[in-house]
């Protein structure tokens, strides 16, 4: 079973520095994480239906439990935590899926 951590991003109130951050810092300490099996980013084109903004869907998959309990308690794990709560506070919402 794969064990995924999707970060769903509303749209940030600078689209530019968001960007900025997110693909020249956050992406590299998110592809730090040990474990990490793949790393999936999806921006939104457009909202069909539904009342909720998101600008950006980011997947991270890892091979099962053990593997993502471990990630979630790695140092690399902590940093890319602290960043995204520096430059997407209130912004974000986390969730753990599995396939």
């Amino acid at each position: 079973m794969t064990i995924k951590l999707m970060a769903i991003y509303a749209t940030p109130d600078d689209t530019a520095a968001f960007e900025q951050h997110y693909e020249t810092v956050h992406t590299p300490l998110v592809e730090k994480i040990p474990g990490l099996a793949s790393l999936k980013i999806t921006r939104s084109r457009q909202r069909l239906m539904g009342d909720r903004d998101i600008y950006l869907v980011a997947e991270m998959a890892f091979r099962d439990q053990a593997t993502f309990d471990r990630a979630m308690a790695s140092d690399e794990n902590n940093a890319a935590g602290r960043d995204l709560a520096n430059f997407a506070k209130g912004k974000v919402t986390l969730l753990i899926a599995e396939d």
